[in-house]
């Protein structure tokens, strides 16, 4: 695990794009603050900047840095939440514009999973992480499910997990004042 921590973490580090296992399904990822890596993983994805991009951050310190404000429910939530649950707040900040979606909203998870907890401890700063798919083909749940030409066009490929398969991305709940809309289950 260290060698891919310690690559992955070097990859970040120099604004470049990673693939990588998450608590959910394989990602790709980059520095969510540098909008030139964010704009490579839309060329890699095949999508429209217009689609935000969900972020993992390795805790709630972490998380507090990048939205305005931590509303109570939303720690109610992470509190209570037994899978991997990724929230949409308002007011992002301290991120790539090109990770924010139009209405200044973002999509945070804190990860769970303990090799992305390492490498987003030691970058200290969060990460992109999107499905690895051409947008609109279906999600890999499984390495082996990746298409070639994400593997073949990220700079970084990490070596654990590969065997695993996911069962499902995580699921996404989106703050409206008091109301907790869910967008995906």
């Amino acid at each position: 695990m260290d060698k891919d921590v310690t690559e992955m973490l070097a990859s970040l580090q120099a604004g470049k794009t990673v693939l990588y296992p998450t608590d959910t399904v394989w990602g790709l990822g980059c520095d969510a603050k540098n909008s030139e890596a964010v704009k490579r993983i839309y060329q890699l994805k095949q999508r429209e900047e217009s689609k935000s991009l969900i972020i993992l951050v390795d805790g709630i310190s972490m998380l507090k840095e990048y939205i305005g404000k931590l509303p109570e429910k939303a720690l109610d939530i992470l509190e209570k939440s037994e899978k991997p649950t990724t929230i949409i707040y308002e007011d992002a900040r301290n991120l790539a514009p090109n990770t924010i979606a139009a209405d200044g909203t973002i999509a945070i998870r804190i990860v769970q999973n303990e090799f992305c907890k390492k490498v987003i401890a030691a970058f200290g700063s969060p990460i992109v992480s999107t499905s690895a798919n051409i947008s609109g083909e279906p999600t890999a749940k499984s390495f082996a499910e990746i298409s070639s030409a994400i593997v073949n066009n990220v700079d970084y490929v990490v070596t654990l997990y590969r065997d695993e398969v996911a069962e499902k991305s995580s699921t996404i709940l989106k703050l409206a004042g008091e109301d907790v809309l869910v967008i995906r289950e």
